[in-house]
C-alpha cells in the first residue's frame, strides 16, 4: 500500500510539469527522475544481492486491475543501466533545450519533459512488470512518449514523417505481441511470464517464440526489422536520440531474454536463427553506417551493429543450452547483458557528443565538419572515447564484452560436433568482420569530423558545449573506463543474473579461471594505461622547454594547401564503398561541367547509400499497396445508390457462401 501511495504521487506530480515557471519545469523533472531512480535502484541493488525475485503487492486492496510487479536480477540489471542513461540525458537536455527556450511556447517545452519523464517511468516499469496486460500497457506508454518526444521539431516535415514511421513500425510490432500473449492466454488461461513455462513445457516453442522475437525484434531494431531506426533518431534531439538508442531500444533485448527463460524445445533451431539474423545485423548494420554523411544516421546504423552483437552473443547462450554446455551458455548471455550495459554508456556518450558539435555547428553533415578539436576539444574527448570503446580496443569497455563473446566462440571449438563448428567458425569471422569495420567506421568519423581543418569558413565560430551538457560526459566516460579496468569485479554479478534467470550454475572453477584471464587483461590495461600516461608527462615536460609554433600541416613542400584538399568521409570510404556497392547500393548525383566550356564553372557531385532491405522489404510493398488503394478509392463517388449497391452485393455474396457452408 505504501508503495502504491509513493508511486502514484510520483505519476501524478508528473502533471505538474505543465504549471510550473518555464525556468523552473527542467529542475522539477529532474528532481521526480531522481527520486523515481533512487526508489528503483535501491530494489534493483537489493534483488542483485538477494536469492529471491522481490515481489510486490500493488494495488491488491482495490480489487480491480492487479498488476504483477516483480524485480529479479535480470530486471534489476536493466533498471540499474536505465536510471542512470536516463538522470545523464536529463541533466544534457538543460544545456541542449536552451536555444529552444527562445523559440518554442511553453507547453512545448513542457509536453517535451513530461514525455521525457513518461519515456523513463515506462521503461522502469517494462522491466518490473510482469503480467501480460499490464506489460502491453506500459510498452504502448513507451512508444507513445518516445514519438511525443521524437517529433519535437514536428514544423519540420521530415521529422514529422520520421516520427509517424516510428510509430507505424511500433504498433506492427505491438500486433505480434499481442498475438503472442493471447496464443497461451486462450489456450491456457496464462497471465504472466512466469506462467509460460507452463506453455512451453507441452506445445511447440518455435512458433510462438518467432512472433516474440518480430515483436520485441522491432523495438530493438535487428534487421531487418531496422528501418525505423535510422529515420527516428536523426530526427529526435540527441539527448532523446541518446536515451532511444542507449537504453530505450534495449528493452526489446529485455522482452527477447524474458521469453527465452522460458523456452525449453527447439533450442538449436532457436540458436542458429538468432545467430544467423544477428550476424545479418551486425554486419549489414556497419556496413551502412560506414556509408553515411550524416553523423547522426550513422550513430543508428552504429546501433543495429551492436544490437546485432548483443544477439550473437545470446544466440551463442541458446546453442549452450541446445547442447547442455553451461560454459558456452555462461560466457554467450555474460557477454550479452555486459555489452548491454556498454552500449548503452558509450553510444548515449557519441550521441551527446554528436548533440554538442550540432549545437556548436547547426549542422550534421560529416562532409561539411573538420577541425573541431581545436575548439571543441573536450567534445573530442568525448567522442573519442565513445569511438574506442565501441570499436571493443581496450582500455575501455567495448573490449571486455566481446572479449567474453570471443572467449565462448573459440573456448568451445574444440570436441564440438562438425555443425557447431561450423556455427562457431562463421560466428567468429562475423564477429571479427565487424569489429574491424567498427574500428575503419569511427576512425574515419572522428578523424573527419575533429581533425585536419575546417571544411567551411562558419565553423571557426564553433565552441566548446558549456559544464552542463558535459557534465554527464564526464560521468559516463568514467564508468566506460572503470568496467573496462575493473571487469574482473563484474564476473560474480553477472554469474548471479545468469544463474537465477535461466537457472545455468557455471562450476567455480570456471569462474575463477575466467576471473584470472580478465585479472591478466585488467594488468595489461593498466601497464597501458601507465605507459600512456608516462608519455603524456614526457613530452609535457620536454615541449614545456622549447616555444611551441604553429603552422599548417606539412604537404610535401606544397603550400598553397586548402580545406578542399583534404578528404571528405565519402572519399575516405570510397574503396569499401565501392567493393561494396551490390549491398549499399550508392546513388550518385551530379551535374558535371560541359567539355566545350572556357572558363570554371560550379559542378555538384553528391552520393549517398541506399538502405536495400527497407526499399525491398517495406517500401516497395507500401507503394505497392498504396496504388492499389487509390485505384479501390474509385468506387467512393459520393453518390448514394452506388453504396446501396455495393451493401445490396455484398448480402448476395453472404448468401450464396452461406447456402454452400462456406462460412
Amino acid at each position: 500500500m505504501i508503495i502504491f501511495v509513493i508511486v502514484s504521487c510520483l505519476l501524478l506530480a508528473s502533471v505538474g510539469v505543465f504549471f510550473v515557471p518555464i525556468r523552473w519545469k527542467h529542475v522539477y523533472v529532474l528532481m521526480l527522475a531522481v527520486v523515481a531512480s533512487v526508489m528503483s535502484g535501491f530494489g534493483a541493488i537489493e534483488a542483485i544481492g538477494g536469492e529471491l525475485p522481490l515481489a510486490f503487492d500493488f494495488l491488491s486492496s482495490f480489487g480491480f486491475l492487479y498488476p504483477d510487479l516483480a524485480i529479479d536480477k535480470l530486471s534489476a540489471l536493466f533498471i540499474i543501466v536505465v536510471c542512470i542513461i536516463w538522470i545523464a540525458g536529463l541533466v544534457y537536455a538543460r544545456g541542449y533545450l536552451k536555444p529552444y527556450m527562445s523559440t518554442k511556447t511553453s507547453v512545448q517545452i513542457s509536453l517535451h519533459l513530461f514525455a521525457y519523464l513518461w519515456l523513463g517511468f515506462s521503461m522502469l516499469l517494462v522491466v518490473i512488470v510482469q503480467d501480460f496486460l499490464s506489460f502491453l500497457i506500459v510498452w504502448e506508454l513507451m512508444t507513445l512518449s518516445s514519438f511525443v518526444l521524437v517529433v519535437f521539431d514536428a514544423e519540420q516535415r521530415k521529422v514529422l514523417k520520421a516520427g509517424i514511421n516510428y510509430l507505424v513500425q511500433m504498433h506492427v510490432g505491438l500486433f505480434f505481441l499481442i498475438t503472442a500473449f493471447l496464443i497461451p492466454m486462450t489456450q491456457m488461461s496464462i497471465s504472466s511470464f512466469g506462467q509460460l513455462a507452463i506453455y512451453f513445457r507441452t506445445e511447440p516453442n518455435l512458433p510462438l517464440f518467432i512472433l516474440f522475437f518480430v515483436g520485441f525484434g522491432i523495438k530493438a531494431g535487428f534487421v531487418p526489422l531496422h528501418s525505423w531506426l535510422p529515420r527516428a533518431h536523426p530526427a529526435a534531439p540527441s539527448h532523446v536520440s541518446g536515451v532511444m538508442s542507449g537504453v530505450m531500444i534495449k528493452m526489446g533485448i529485455y522482452g527477447i531474454l524474458r521469453v527465452l527463460g522460458f523456452i525449453q524445445d527447439d533450442l538449436m533451431i532457436i540458436a542458429i536463427v538468432i545467430i544467423g539474423i544477428s550476424l545479418l545485423s551486425g554486419l549489414y548494420g556497419v556496413m551502412q553506417a560506414i556509408a553515411q554523411t550524416d553523423i547522426k544516421k550513422m550513430l543508428a546504423f552504429s546501433s543495429i551493429e551492436n544490437i546485432g552483437i548483443i544477439g550473437l552473443g545470446i544466440g551463442l547462450g541458446v546453442l549452450g543450452m541446445a547442447q547442455n554446455n553451461p560454459l558456452l551458455s555462461f560466457l554467450g548471455f555474460s557477454g550479452a547483458l555486459l555489452h548491454v550495459v556498454n552500449h548503452s554508456l558509450f553510444k548515449s556518450l557519441l550521441f551527446f557528443s554528436a548533440g554538442s558539435v550540432y549545437r556548436a555547428t547547426h549542422s550534421r553533415n560529416i562532409n561539411g565538419l573538420g577541425g573541431l578539436i581545436k575548439k571543441m576539444p573536450v567534445t573530442a574527448v568525448f567522442f573519442l572515447i565513445g569511438s574506442i570503446a565501441i570499436s571493443a580496443l581496450p582500455p575501455f569497455n567495448g573490449f571486455i564484452s566481446e572479449f567474453l563473446i570471443y572467449s565462448g566462440l573459440f573456448g568451445n571449438l574444440a570436441g564440438a560436433s562438425f555443425y557447431t563448428s561450423l556455427v562457431l567458425i562463421f560466428s567468429i569471422i562475423g564477429l571479427a568482420l565487424i569489429g574491424g569495420m567498427a574500428l575503419f567506421c569511427f576512425t574515419r568519423v572522428f578523424g573527419i569530423v575533429f581533425l585536419g581543418e575546417p571544411r567551411r569558413t562558419d565553423l571557426p565560430l564553433a565552441v566548446e558545449a558549456d559544464n552542463v551538457m558535459n557534465a554527464p560526459m564526464w560521468v559516463i566516460s568514467g564508468l566506460i573506463l572503470a568496467i573496462g579496468i575493473g571487469s574482473p569485479l563484474l564476473i560474480q554479478p553477472i554469474a548471479g543474473i545468469v544463474s537465477q534467470w535461466i537457472q545455468i550454475e557455471p562450476a567455480n572453477a570456471v569462474l575463477l579461471n575466467l576471473s584470472s584471464n580478465l585479472q591478466n587483461v585488467t594488468i595489461l590495461l593498466g601497464l597501458f594505461i601507465a605507459m600512456v600516461v608516462f608519455l603524456l608527462l614526457w613530452r609535457k615536460i620536454h615541449t614545456s622547454k622549447h616555444a611551441e609554433s604553429k603552422g599548417p600541416t606539412w604537404g610535401c613542400g606544397y603550400t598553397a594547401a586548402g580545406p578542399k584538399l583534404q578528404y571528405t568521409g565519402t572519399s575516405f570510404a570510397s574503396n569499401f564503398t565501392g567493393l561494396a556497392n551490390p549491398i549499399l547500393q550508392m546513388k550518385e548525383q551530379t551535374n558535371p561541367i560541359p567539355e566545350n566550356t572556357l572558363f570554371p564553372n560550379e559542378a555538384m557531385f553528391e552520393s549517398q547509400s541506399s538502405d536495400v532491405i527497407q526499399e525491398k522489404l517495406i517500401d516497395t510493398p507500401v507503394e505497392k499497396a498504396t496504388d492499389v488503394l487509390k485505384k479501390t478509392a474509385r468506387m467512393q463517388t459520393g453518390r448514394i445508390e452506388h453504396y446501396i449497391l455495393y451493401a445490396f452485393a455484398f448480402m448476395i455474396i453472404l448468401f450464396v457462401l452461406a447456402y454452400f457452408n462456406l462460412l
